[in-house]
């Protein structure tokens, strides 16, 4: 980690030798980090709370599929920025250690304080309107991927095979790092694509408001999912962790 320069200087900036691990791992270390993006005189701003890891060699994955131009930041140093457009919208991903291997940011939620403030949330609920075009609620703004794109003006022909930039988005680390995280399946794998396999992180404190959330009814632990510390280890106790206070709204 390091510093950044300029406009940027009081933030932490990750650096790339953050990203050189494995994709699960990454995906458990993302979880509580900020992304920051500069846009419209401002620093939006997003608290991951959910992740999902790809690997090379499972089949859920876009580089199990070889590579391609369209693919190539899969296959570029740890720390390079490879979006797609999912089901029409754009999705944020960053590559890990080994070729081929990424984290997709699965959804956020937006984070407030002295650097982004209301004026930055109004932007972002700008850029994200209601199918109405009307305000998106806070806790809705950022629950997928594609409306987190949206949220933080982050846009495929902009951002794809790029590094990060200390003076217009990168990830920022302010401190926040959960001890205990939900392990679970990825969503919209299809069946015979290794749907298995449990690469999917969220934060407790933030079940609620991502994409789909584990503790819905119906769900138990361990057989839908587990509680893991940030090592990716069983939690000695499956259930949801004393002194966490789930974020309501």
């Amino acid at each position: 980690m390091r510093k950044t320069s300029s406009a940027a200087a009081c933030f932490t900036m990750l650096d790339n030798s953050f990203f050189d691990q494995d994709s699960p791992a990454l995906a458990r270390a993302l979880i509580g980090k900020v992304i920051r993006r500069r846009w419209k005189g401002q620093w939006l701003s997003a608290r991951i709370i959910e992740t999902e890891a790809y690997r090379l060699d499972e089949r859920g994955s876009h580089a199990s599929l070889g590579y391609t131009h369209k693919r190539r930041a899969l296959f570029m140093e740890g720390g390079t920025i490879y979006m797609y457009y999912s089901r029409g919208g754009d999705s944020l991903n960053f590559s890990a250690a080994g070729p081929g291997n990424a984290v997709l940011i699965k959804s956020a939620y937006p984070w407030i304080d002295a650097i982004a403030g209301p004026e930055a949330l109004a932007v972002m609920q700008a850029e994200n309107p209601d199918a109405q075009g009307g305000m998106r609620p806070l806790h809705r703004l950022c629950a997928g991927q594609s409306l987190l794109c949206k949220a933080l003006a982050l846009r495929v022909p902009d951002w794809d095979a790029k590094a990060f930039d200390p003076e217009e988005l990168f990830v920022d680390d302010v401190g926040e790092a959960p001890q205990t995280l939900i392990e679970t399946t990825r969503l919209g794998i299809a069946a015979g694509r290794d749907e298995h396999l449990p690469y999917r992180y969220v934060d407790p404190a933030y079940t609620r408001h991502c994409t789909r959330n584990p503790l819905r009814k119906g769900q138990t632990a361990p057989l839908d999912y587990r509680w893991i510390d940030r090592d990716g280890k069983m939690a000695a106790e499956q259930q949801f962790p004393r002194g966490v206070i789930p974020v309501m709204g």
